[in-house]
C-alpha cells in the first residue's frame, strides 16, 4: 500500500509539472503585480502585434527579445505559442506575444513600459 501511495504521489507531482502553462510567474513592482519570466524579468507586449503574430524581428527582437519557450512546451489557457518566421516558438498571452526589454536589469524592473508608446507590461 505504501509504494502504491509513493507511486501515486510522484506521477502527481510530474503531472502538475508537465502541465504547466509556461515559465512564468507573477512580480510585484512600483507598477503593480506584472508577469515575469526567465530570472524574474518583466515581460512586455507590443501594440504593433496582432494576436498570434510576433511583429517585432531585427533591431526590434535585439531590444526586445522574445519569450522563446523550450522545446516540447505545451500551450494551456491564456498562455499560447506562437510561432515566429525562423520557426521559434514564442510564448504568448491572450494571443499576445510576450518580450523582455534589455534595459532591465533585476527583477521588478519595469523601464520598458510605456516605451515609444507601443510597449506595454504584461499583466498576470
Amino acid at each position: 500500500m505504501k509504494k502504491m501511495l509513493t507511486l501515486a504521489a510522484a506521477f502527481a507531482a510530474v503531472a502538475g509539472t508537465a502541465f504547466a502553462a509556461g515559465p512564468f510567474k507573477t512580480v510585484k513592482t512600483d507598477k503593480g503585480e506584472v508577469l515575469a519570466g526567465d530570472k524574474g524579468m518583466t515581460l512586455y507586449t507590443f501594440k504593433n502585434d496582432k494576436p498570434g503574430t510576433s511583429n517585432c524581428y531585427d533591431k526590434c527582437a535585439t531590444n526586445w527579445p522574445p519569450a522563446l519557450s523550450a522545446s516540447g512546451a505545451n500551450a494551456e489557457g491564456a498562455y499560447t505559442l506562437v510561432t515566429r518566421k525562423d520557426g521559434a516558438k514564442q510564448w504568448a498571452k491572450d494571443g499576445m506575444p510576450l518580450y523582455y526589454w534589455v534595459k532591465d536589469k533585476k527583477e521588478g524592473d519595469t523601464t520598458g513600459d510605456g516605451v515609444n508608446g507601443v510597449w506595454d507590461l504584461a499583466r498576470p
